[in-house]
């Protein structure tokens, strides 16, 4: 089974409790197997300043299914935790963000439905999770996670 990686962020509620809601709801999705979560950390919004600072980590996942259907149970979790996805908001508050940043070694560029993340390489708020559990760990394209966060000024 392919081992994906989920961004987790929330800035809005109960961030720490929203989360961990998140990863247990994860874990009861059909031929999902989580793995590991690391830490949370809390940091600065990027994009739209002027809203309260994230809690963000990663987790870790083994599942059978394809990266799309990954993907669609992300986004039912989302709304199952009540974010609403608004046309053309971007980078704004939200009581839960789930981002499919990696799915194995595979590059998949559809609508809707990019991997590996398109702005992964550039993300310290995604890297040093994704280097915690793994700091060898590839980024098909990009390389290793730990070079590219040591790139990151």
């Amino acid at each position: 089974m392919p081992r994906a990686y989920v961004g987790l962020g929330a800035n809005l509620g109960p961030r720490e409790a929203t989360i961990l809601r998140a990863v247990d709801l994860i874990a009861a999705v059909p031929g999902v197997e989580v793995l590991e979560l690391s830490s949370l950390t809390e940091t600065e919004p990027v994009g739209v300043t002027g809203q309260p600072d994230f809690l963000n980590g990663v987790l870790a996942l083994e599942t059978s299914l394809p990266a799309r259907e990954l993907l669609d149970a992300l986004l039912g979790v989302e709304r199952e935790l009540g974010r609403v996805r608004e046309e053309g908001e971007r980078w704004g508050p939200r009581v839960i963000d789930l981002d499919l940043l990696l799915y194995g070694d595979e590059v998949v560029d559809e609508p809707g439905l990019t991997v590996p993340h398109p702005r992964l390489h550039e993300r310290r708020f995604a890297l040093e999770p994704l280097a915690e559990l793994e700091p060898d760990l590839e980024i098909p394209g990009r390389g290793p996670v730990s070079v590219l966060l040591a790139e990151l000024h």
